[in-house]
């Protein structure tokens, strides 16, 4: 199997302040792994929460295998995530602060065939923290082009 298959959330690297980042493992079922297998996955708007002890995905938005034989399929059900004890009750103390939640920022298969899902506990951006962002990657770029002409 080729690590072919990377779907990525872009909006969380603009939308929160990514702190911590952890690759866990995720719950399945035949049709779902071969809908991801064909990129046939979304992981807009999505995050994760605690249920008892165990962190579960919501709104991963996963199609329907075109193949499949399931009447009654949800896309976005929620998925339990496989982490070990010491991970989660990391996460579980981090995620007990205020302004602090857990996103998905990528989708992947590993070369044994493995979907794996990175996660990474975030605080979420204020609009002036966007704004700076979007300034200092301008500049950056005009830095650059600047260089360019230079040199030039």
């Amino acid at each position: 199997m080729s690590n072919s298959i990377n779907i990525n959330n872009k909006k969380a690297k603009y939308d929160y302040l990514l702190l911590d980042k952890y690759t866990c493992g995720i719950v399945l079922t035949g049709n779902e792994i071969k809908s991801i297998r064909n990129s046939r996955a979304s992981l807009n708007n999505t995050y994760c929460e605690f249920n008892d002890d165990e962190l579960f995905v919501v709104n991963m938005h996963v199609d329907e295998y075109k193949n499949s034989n399931k009447n009654k399929y949800d896309p976005k059900r929620r998925r339990k995530l496989l982490l070990n004890k010491q991970e989660l009750k990391k996460i579980q103390k981090q995620v007990k602060d205020a302004g602090i939640t857990v996103v998905a920022t990528s989708l992947f298969i590993t070369k044994k065939g493995i979907a794996k899902l990175n996660i990474s506990v975030a605080k979420g951006k204020r609009e002036f923290d966007k704004r700076n962002v979007i300034k200092d990657r301008e500049s950056k770029i005009s830095l650059k082009r600047i260089k360019k002409n230079f040199n030039n």
